[in-house]
């Protein structure tokens, strides 16, 4: 029995990585790529590869899409708004097809009460019905989710419940007929989508590229509503249940069906004709649907009272350890599961209750806030058909950024020439894609023809001439920080290139003006500036000069979105917008280092107020030099006073003693395979630049450092470097970590309260120095006592 117990932990510990929020993942994401260096790469070690999931705003429907414009009329071709005409064939089984007026099909309370209506009309008094069959009238759309539009428009999130249990009555209303149900999926079932499967008898998904299956209510601080919580354990086992809706995560198709949660897998064409033919067998009992049966561990694990005990304690420690607490819904997703296995007959009653529940937090409301944003980064103000098309993009320079911006472009359908001045300089950026699809390819998240298809639109180069680059429609440059060379390389391509194509620079310090000085078509130059490593890094700033025309800025910001950035547009200043956040947070950590905190306790403090890492963490992962060297930059741009207050030598004299890092095994920290620890030369180091010990806690420790970073975001915006506080959260959450839950920057300061904050930062200036004056900006909130969304 000990081996077996030994046996169950290490599994759960190596196979389950359970309540990692898809926020908190690009959280951690988005803090290894907070400073910037276009050459080099920060760690993979601490970035979680799926790139938030695909991000929340995939994964549930917009709350743009419930805006409908038109009163819906209907008519006997068209009785329904959100469902096609019920079809019901010559066997009896009645094909119900969703078909919301909106690009996407989302489960909103105005569908359930026409589904409700639907059903009473045309199966729940017809005898012809023997079988029902839920499908899609939009090709690879099934459901998207939810329409987070219902839950925001309601003020007391209290009067959600009697609406969810309306509609999970309806769902049980669906079953009591005894006619089986069958689902067939293409494209997504997610949300609320899936849940509406997860009622049903059979499930049938096509193996489309876009087909994928998830409750991703915890990325938004909820949990599902209508009986996910309950119902999908007891397809696929309390283990996969749990993992599924703690992270959040797709299900691709050949998975889904691995673990039991669709039956069948079948391709798009034939996904209606199946769907039917099974409900015709499910009908006349031809057609049972099996249950995929568990192993004798699994059986230990989940239906005995010790082997749930170590499942539930394994699970709430690694909810723990990934949350640091400060995430509700996941430990309202267990203690929901746990109070229905325990409470049958009040299953669902809790479910909704805990929903309306979690709906009513600020971190909820914080995360939907960032799921909006970066819905509203999707769409760019300059034109319907103000960008240039793009097919091909040509990337200069083959190093870890160039490869990457190289690699997403490929994946996403454009022809790319990858150039640089040698051919072992190409072959290195080719092995690292070539790399990369091999792992995806062996982890089943592309196919083989994907893998050669990408493969195959690449085309290495090292001479630059116009039969190579008189179709390049856009001109991605990815070489080393330097103005001169940067400026040739634009007059080379002005030479080589059409004179409509955009050139595109990946620059973090340099502004775009100045690279765009002297050139012939000025106008094309623009700033595309990615964080490292490009395919995992979530962001993308667009840097326009004011000479950039619309064309330009257009173009730059579709083919950003078409490579899955979230694009945000921001003004041509040192630093740019995340960067320049950063130089102000990161002189405050040398402050602190002054002020006597232990290393430790500063990553600590920080991690605890819900940054993926702590900066002393971040500086060696990211490597010492090119800490120093953006800490350096900001210190003699324009930020005057807003620099001041720590001394950044302590890194500078890092980089003479070789401790760059995490790269070169020492750094804040030593490195030994996967062991950090201190380094243990740190300390004698440091007290040269230790000039006191104030003995501060916690609290004073994270709001020194927090409220460097949240004043300067607010001087962009009162500068008019971002456009709205919007920009500003998605920016910052997706640039440097800023804890998700908290929403951003501005979501933070709504919560907080302007004039509090600007009381706490004047304390701070009186106490100690011009570098806590809060801008302008923010006086003024604190004085009307405005907030900045509504």
């Amino acid at each position: 029995q000990k081996a077996i117990i030994q046996t169950m932990i290490t599994r759960l510990v190596a196979a389950r990585h359970l309540g990692r929020t898809a926020a908190q993942q690009a959280a951690r994401r988005a803090n290894n790529s907070a400073l910037l260096m276009p050459r080099n790469s920060h760690p993979s070690s601490l970035i979680h590869r799926s790139l938030a999931s695909t991000a929340p705003a995939e994964n549930l429907a917009s709350s743009t899409e419930s805006i409908t414009t038109k009163r819906f009329q209907p008519t006997p071709q068209r009785k329904y708004e959100y469902f096609q005409n019920v079809d019901i064939t010559t066997e009896g089984v009645a094909i119900i097809k969703f078909d919301c007026p909106k690009s996407v099909n989302t489960i909103s309370f105005a569908v359930k009460d026409e589904a409700k209506q639907l059903w009473k009309n045309e199966i729940e008094s017809s005898d012809r019905v023997k079988a029902v069959v839920f499908g899609s009238a939009k090709p690879s759309m099934f459901i998207a989710g939810a329409d987070i539009f219902d839950i925001k428009s309601i003020e007391n999130k209290q009067e959600l419940v009697p609406l969810i249990q309306d509609g999970l009555e309806f769902f049980q209303h669906m079953r009591s007929k005894g006619v089986p149900m069958v689902c067939a999926i293409d494209g997504p079932a997610l949300g609320g989508g899936l849940e509406w499967a997860l009622w049903c008898d059979y499930r049938i998904c096509t193996d489309n590229p876009k087909t994928k299956l998830g409750l991703p209510e915890v990325k938004l601080g909820l949990l599902p509503g209508f009986g996910g919580t309950q119902n999908l354990h007891k397809i696929v086992g309390l283990q996969a249940a749990m993992d599924m809706m703690l992270t959040g995560k797709d299900i691709r198709p050949h998975k889904a069906k691995k673990m039991g949660l669709v039956d069948l897998v079948v391709a798009p064409a034939s996904l209606e004709q199946v769907a039917v033919d099974s409900a015709i067998g499910l009908a006349n009992g031809s057609l049972k649907a099996k249950r995929k049966p568990k192993s004798w561990m699994n059986y230990f694990i989940e239906d005995t009272s010790m082997g749930r005990s170590m499942m539930w304690g394994k699970v709430n420690e690694m909810v723990q350890k990934q949350t640091q607490g400060n995430y509700p819904a996941p430990k309202a997703i267990i203690e929901t599961v746990q109070y229905g296995l325990s409470n049958p007959s009040e299953r669902f009653k809790h479910e909704r209750e805990e929903f309306a529940n979690l709906a009513a937090t600020p971190e909820s409301e914080a995360l939907i806030g960032i799921f909006d944003g970066m819905t509203q980064m999707k769409k760019h103000s300059f034109g319907k058909d103000a960008a240039l098309p793009v097919k091909n993009v040509a990337v200069l320079g083959a190093g870890l950024m160039g490869a990457g911006i190289a690699q997403v472009s490929a994946e996403k359908g454009f022809g790319v020439l990858l150039k640089d001045r040698d051919d072992a300089s190409v072959g290195r950026g080719l092995s690292y894609m070539q790399d990369n699809w091999k792992k995806k390819l062996s982890r089943k998240r592309m196919t083989q023809y994907q893998y050669n298809i990408n493969s195959s639109s690449v085309t290495p180069l090292t001479e630059t001439a116009p039969r190579h680059f008189k179709n390049a429609d856009l001109i991605i440059e990815a070489v080393f920080e330097d103005l001169s060379l940067k400026q040739r390389i634009v007059a080379e391509m002005e030479e080589a290139c059409r004179e409509d194509t955009i050139f595109a620079t990946n620059t973090s310090a340099i502004p775009i003006a100045d690279i765009a000085q002297g050139a012939k078509r000025p106008e094309n130059i623009i700033g595309m500036h990615y964080f490292s490593p490009v395919p995992q890094m979530p962001l993308l700033e667009i840097i326009p000069h004011e000479g950039t025309s619309d064309k330009a800025k257009a173009t730059a910001f579709e083919v950003g979105t078409k490579q899955g950035k979230t694009c945000i547009i921001v003004k041509d200043v040192p630093g740019f917008y995340v960067n320049r956040c950063l130089g102000p947070f990161l002189v405050e950590v040398a402050a602190l280092i002054r002020d006597g905190v232990p290393l430790e306790k500063l990553d600590q403090a920080m991690k605890n107020f819900g940054m993926p890492v702590g900066p002393v963490t971040l500086a060696d992962e990211v490597g010492i030099d090119v800490t120093s060297h953006v800490a350096r930059f900001l210190s003699n741009a324009d930020l005057g006073t807003r620099m001041d207050g720590g001394n950044i030598a302590v890194m500078e004299n890092m980089i003479a003693k070789g401790w760059l890092g995490k790269k070169s095994g020492k750094g804040f920290y030593s490195y030994k395979g996967k062991k950090k620890t201190l380094n243990p030369e740190i300390n004698g180091y440091l007290k040269e630049f230790v000039e006191r010990d104030l003995g501060l806690d916690e609290k004073e420790i994270q709001n020194r450092i927090v409220s460097r970073f949240v004043n300067e975001a607010a001087k962009c915006l009162e500068d008019d470097i971002i456009e709205n506080p919007v920009v500003g959260d998605i920016g910052l959450v997706f640039g440097t970590g800023f804890a998700p839950f908290r929403g951003g920057p501005f979501r933070y300061l709504d919560q907080t309260g302007a004039d509090k904050y600007v009381d706490m930062m004047n304390s701070f200036t009186e106490k100690y120095g011009a570098q806590f004056e809060p801008c302008q900006l923010l006086k003024d909130y604190a004085a009307s006592g405005k907030k900045f969304h509504n």
